[in-house]
């Protein structure tokens, strides 16, 4: 898909979660019906494992997360050489960020205090606005889905020894690939080098996300 696809992302392989060896007929459909069928499988997911290299703004950014239904998951981000973990649980956002981070999130002084400690906040605050699309499975999708040109289904093929069927944006550029047999899960979004990559596995692997203990409520800050 083009660069409105991957950048809703910001605002992350193989294939799994699929039986036996038949095609699934998403070849035969429309580009259309296989981006709404993935869609579809995606918003049917209990779980998934989404990492690669995105463009936020145009910074890099590279992301490993596991995504849970019903706003929860967890994993790493790193931009410009600023990495940080995070922990979404419904609409509260944790996240623990190296010090070079924390200065520029918090300033030095602040930075000092917190060092190696949660951060804790709502996903709807200013700060953390920009983690939600990304740490929410079904805002990610629809997002990454949601958005595109004019689409063409340019049959089954290979991807990385799967079986897949590939969707090309023939308007913003880009490629989104499909699973040729089982559910007709996402793949992979392939895009041009300013636009990245995202790769989509572990559909529906076991995973569990806990809140961060002792984590420094954001809210108190002021008071």
């Amino acid at each position: 898909m083009g660069r409105r696809l991957l950048v809703g992302l910001a605002i992350v392989v193989g294939l799994a979660g699929c039986g036996g060896s038949s095609s699934n007929g998403e070849a035969k459909k429309s580009a259309e019906q296989v981006v709404a069928d993935a869609q579809k499988a995606a918003g049917g997911a209990s779980s998934v494992h989404v990492t690669g290299n995105i463009t936020d703004n145009g910074t890099p950014l590279a992301i490993d997360l596991t995504l849970l239904k019903g706003k929860k998951g967890k994993g790493n981000l790193s931009e410009q050489g600023l990495k940080f973990d995070v922990v979404r649980i419904g609409d509260t956002v944790y996240i623990r960020g190296s010090d070079a981070f924390l200065k520029q999130f918090a300033g030095a002084g602040a930075a000092a205090l917190l060092h190696g400690k949660w951060l804790k906040g709502s996903a709807t605050n200013s700060q953390f606005a920009a983690l939600a699309p990304l740490t929410d499975e079904a805002q990610l999708f629809k997002a990454a889905l949601g958005q595109h040109g004019k689409l063409a289904n340019k049959g089954e093929t290979t991807f990385q020894g799967q079986k897949v069927v590939e969707i090309e944006d023939t308007t913003q550029g880009g490629k989104l690939y499909v699973a040729a047999v089982g559910d007709p899960l996402p793949v992979a979004l392939r895009g041009s080098k300013q636009q990245g990559s995202v790769n989509f596995g572990d559909w529906n692997a076991d995973a569990t996300v806990e809140a961060p203990k002792g984590a420094v409520d954001l809210s108190q800050f002021g008071k």
